[in-house]
């Protein structure tokens, strides 16, 4: 900021919103540069720039951390001008308070004394910083926009804060010394680009390495102003400004990515979250694209958010309890193609879509754990033709799944070599699910899978003790956590016998109300590798009659 730059907020660029927590962690982290044997510098992460010319830019990413800071040396000016006040070393300290103004925050015009700032806010917060807080007035109480009252607050925190750091030792030397030492010790790694582009590119690769910025408020500034370019009125900008905040609001701002992505794949050719602000661009450049754009990603928003929650008022029971499922499997691949098919089919066509992607991914993801990348591209391809409504019947649409849909022979080899962990709750949960379903599909009795009342029962044990000594090592780690390896058992029953040896546990699988376990006992004089192999394959054969798609067959 003292460096001769004049910085841009855009205008449509999301409002000032930091609160006391985030002040707090801020000021925590520059008491800590003052203390003695502290840290010499702070990081405060990156900005990202969009630049004009070699004078000004555009403040893509940073705004809050910027205009915090501007907020700051105001607050520090405040005390300052407290002191010219009190007469206290007047002409030094009005010195001092025009040197630091005209460094970090810009001038007064000695006319009209009108802030010419380094810093300019957007639509909702510039008029309410010009007007009061770079000029150092009071700024009313009412009438202001809730966020123009963070900006009122952020200074009154700050204020307090500084006068209760320095005290009685308050002086026009301490107060310029802190921001001169401040300006040294903190900074930034700084991103420059020459347009949106490029900066969506930053947005997105630094994303995907953990780095959160908002490459969806480059979308929102980017579809904004092509509104007020075509010379909109504040009525029609109001209106989309609520509609991105009920937008934002419902799917939640580190989601918006990932929705506008599956919404535009439902409808569109395939792209990456990297090509994602190009393709808009390519395609939306008038006001009217812009709203119709806006109303269907509207009608597609509730859906999306609806899709990891199974208790959502959305679904009726059968829907509840595929979407439960595909939660369970993190599979989301399928997102576009259940946005295009909740919009395009009737109710009970969904639903027997909704069941196809299961058992899709059941196969696929679960037992097959097949790369992704294909199977998200042939999604895709069923989307753009279900919402060119290109398909005569639901049966079509699934015919079309078929190259992600493995097939009978290679479901079963994979289940039958298919090994997983019960040291991670989710597999434990699929284990469940898996071993619940197979029971009813051999006894026909229905059991909840996330009841309590049973449990995954490892027939060789996790730890070997007694009765196990036919057990070398190489077999156990190989086998005990193959599915074959495992059964359910009344919980209470299953505490009772922890690790005993297999011909003792036999009595109580000979009890069990669930078939599949009373299969272990009678048909298994003992307990190895081989009879695991063996119930696995049975347990293959018969998972293979239940999670099929019968006309893919």
């Amino acid at each position: 900021m003292g460096n001769g730059l004049i910085y841009y907020v855009p205008m449509f660029q999301r409002d000032y919103s930091w609160t006391s927590t985030e002040w707090d962690d801020l000021w925590q982290d520059i008491e800590a540069l003052f203390e003695e044997q502290g840290e010499q510098e702070h990081y405060m992460g990156y900005l990202v720039l969009q630049s004009k010319d070699s004078k000004n830019f555009d403040v893509i990413d940073g705004q809050q951390r910027l205009s915090t800071l501007s907020i700051l040396i105001l607050a520090v000016l405040g005390n300052l001008k407290d002191l010219i006040d009190q007469k206290q070393d007047v002409e030094r300290n009005r010195q001092r308070l025009e040197q630091l103004r005209s460094s970090f925050i810009g001038y007064l015009d000695p006319v009209t004394l009108i802030a010419k700032s380094k810093l300019n806010l957007n639509r909702n917060n510039d008029s309410l910083y010009q007007r009061y807080l770079v000029p150092i007035e009071p700024a009313p109480k009412r009438n202001l926009k809730a966020t123009e009252h963070l900006m009122r607050k952020a200074y009154d925190w700050f204020y307090d804060n500084i006068k209760a750091r320095f005290k009685e030792n308050i002086s026009g030397k301490e107060l310029a010394q802190f921001i001169d030492s401040l300006s040294d010790k903190l900074f930034f790694t700084v991103i420059t680009v020459n347009d949106e582009l490029n900066a969506y590119k930053v947005f997105e690769t630094l994303n995907a390495r953990g780095v959160k910025l908002s490459s969806t408020d480059l979308l929102k500034n980017y579809l904004f102003s092509v509104v007020h370019n075509e010379g909109s009125d504040e009525h029609e900008l109001n209106e989309l400004d609520d509609r991105w905040e009920r937008l934002v609001g419902l799917i939640g701002s580190g989601s918006l990515p990932d929705f506008l992505r599956a919404y535009w794949n439902s409808k569109n050719k395939f792209v990456r979250h990297a090509e994602l602000f190009k393709r808009i661009r390519e395609r939306i450049h008038s006001k009217g694209r812009v709203f119709d754009l806006v109303r269907d990603i509207e009608k597609n928003a509730d859906v999306f958010a609806a899709l990891p929650n199974s208790e959502d008022e959305l679904w009726d029971d059968e829907q509840s309890g595929y979407i439960k499922l595909l939660r369970m499997f993190n599979v989301r691949q399928l997102y576009p193609l259940l946005l295009a098919a909740y919009q395009n089919l009737s109710t009970s066509d969904f639903t027997t879509i909704l069941r196809g992607c299961m058992i899709i991914s059941f196969r696929y993801n679960i037992i097959g754990n097949l790369a992704s990348n294909e199977q998200e591209r042939a999604y895709n391809k069923v989307s753009i033709a279900l919402s060119n409504q290109k398909f005569e019947s639901v049966n079509d649409i699934l015919n079309s799944l078929k190259p992600i849909y493995v097939s009978d022979a290679k479901f079963k080899n994979d289940f039958i070599d298919k090994v997983l962990r019960t040291t991670r709750a989710r597999n434990k949960r699929i284990i469940r699910y898996a071993l619940f379903e197979i029971e009813k599909h051999v006894s026909g009795n229905s059991y909840d899978f996330e009841s309590g009342s049973s449990n995954i029962e490892h027939i060789m044990p996790e730890s070997l003790g007694e009765g196990w000594e036919g057990i070398n090592d190489r077999d156990h780690d190989q086998f005990v956590y193959r599915l074959g390896n495992m059964t359910l058992l009344n919980t209470a029953v299953n505490r009772k016998i922890g690790n005993k040896a297999f011909e003792l546990k036999k009595g109580e699988y000979e009890k069990s109300e669930f078939e599949i376990t009373q299969r272990i006992a009678s048909e298994n004089q003992v307990w190895n590798a081989d009879r695991i192999k063996v119930h696995q394959r049975w347990l293959a054969t018969q998972a293979t009659a239940i999670w099929r798609i019968s006309q893919l067959d």
